[in-house]
């Protein structure tokens, strides 16, 4: 004797991720127990409603091409989109979902994510940035130099690297050891940030050694005005565990598109002055 099974909703309900039913509006037509773990909401509150109203507003309009390409006829398997929780905050999901002309309904499981998509975003920033210091690093500077300078191409807006490298650091070192050195960089990398303007970048490229990306930055004077504030932010002097310390930085300048037009070019160039402006010291 074949025995008879049960409902389909008691095996969804069983499901960790929510199985759900929407109609050709987005309308909530069924939801199964999951949803309620994962988005706060009961199914009595929901159904009914449009699926895209708990969409994150960000997403929303990504979320709605996304339907429009389910209905039709692509099937999805990994797209992901953040709702907003009912207690409001961001929940990370990833959507299995197909469209059922024949009941003019759409399919979907929600997978949440937010776990998963908070590790991926602690090891792009990892990438990203410099461990000690928590600047952007060689890699990140690069990738937005490029991008500066295709803008500042297209636009002419202007753009201009600083290459600063501090002057007297290895006394730090001798005096204190690498700790104590440590501790003075993340010092230097808050002071740097503090002195630039809104939407400029500050990485650290090597042991004492940082570059400034500054677009719109139209000229090398107003390039130095920005460099002679970034000194400014070194003149008060350091706390250090056997009494104060005094830097300073030598830095070079370079701009698009007089002194390059790749980040290599204007790199080098902007490191060969910051060594002219050592030399001098």
């Amino acid at each position: 004797m074949i025995p008879k099974l049960p409902p389909l909703a008691d095996v969804l309900n069983l499901l960790p991720d929510a199985a759900c039913v929407v109609d050709a509006e987005g309308r909530f037509l069924y939801v199964s127990a999951s949803f309620e773990r994962i988005f706060g909401y009961t199914p009595g509150e929901v159904l009914g409603r449009r699926i895209f109203d708990l969409v994150h507003p960000d997403d929303r309009a990504a979320t709605l091409q996304q339907a429009e390409q389910v209905m039709d006829g692509a099937l999805q398997r990994h797209f992901r989109n953040r709702y907003v929780h009912k207690d409001g905050h961001s929940v990370d999901i990833q959507w299995s979902a197909r469209w059922l002309p024949e009941y003019g309904v759409r399919i979907g499981v929600a997978h949440e994510v937010t776990e998963l998509r908070r590790a991926e975003r602690e090891l792009e920033h990892r990438a990203s940035h410099d461990p000690l210091t928590g600047l952007s690093n060689r890699h990140r500077l690069q990738c937005e130099l490029q991008y500066a300078i295709a803008h500042a191409a297209q636009t002419g807006d202007g753009l201009a690297v600083l290459y600063l490298d501090l002057d007297g650091f290895k006394e730090v070192n001798d005096r204190g050891g690498h700790d104590i050195g440590d501790r003075l960089l993340r010092e230097v990398a808050q002071r740097l940030q503090q002195g630039l303007r809104k939407g400029d970048l500050v990485a650290r490229v090597g042991g004492d050694e940082f570059v400034a990306l500054l677009p719109g930055c139209h000229d090398a004077e107003a390039a130095r005005a920005v460099a002679d504030g970034l000194r400014a932010c070194l003149g008060p002097p350091f706390t250090l565990p056997d009494g104060l310390f005094r830097l300073d930085a030598s830095v070079g300048i370079a701009c698009f598109p007089e002194d390059g037009s790749d980040p290599d070019t204007l790199l080098s160039h902007a490191d060969r002055a910051m060594y002219a402006a050592k030399r001098q010291r």
